[in-house]
């Protein structure tokens, strides 16, 4: 909560930006749908498991803290609710590659890694053996 240190000389700014900070909300709800519907459909088609929403959003609780304000108990449930979301879609979106293209990416300079393609164990980038090892046509 770095801005109540700010709060005296950027709560002007601070309100400036709130519609941009909330402005992606209604997106954010239409594709947690999105995904809902995603995963009901393909991930059985594919026999990926399914993702468990709840591991991931429905963890908010720091609304629950009495010594918060109620807008700050309210920002606590959007950043809670946000972030979740999108581990949870990256999370949907790393079984979905994993699935459809089970390579990793050419090294470049600073470009990062995605851990879960170490984890997974992609094929190496431009290693037809390791690929063909991997994912042998049956």
């Amino acid at each position: 909560m770095q801005y109540r240190k700010h709060q005296k000389n950027k709560a002007f700014l601070h309100l400036l930006t709130m519609p941009f900070i909330w402005a992606p909300l209604p997106f954010a709800m239409a594709l947690d749908l999105v995904l809902a519907i995603y995963q009901w459909i393909a991930f059985p088609i594919y026999g990926l498991e399914k993702v468990k929403r709840s591991e991931y959003i429905l963890i908010m609780d720091r609304q629950k803290l009495s010594y918060l304000k109620p807008l700050e108990k309210l920002g606590c449930m959007y950043c809670g609710y946000m972030n979740g979301l999108f581990v949870y879609l990256k999370e949907i979106a790393g079984r979905t590659e994993k699935y459809w293209c089970g390579i990793m990416h050419q090294k470049m300079p600073g470009f990062k890694t995605d851990p879960h393609q170490v984890k997974e164990k992609f094929a190496r980038f431009d290693d037809r053996a390791d690929f063909y090892k991997k994912y042998p046509y049956r």
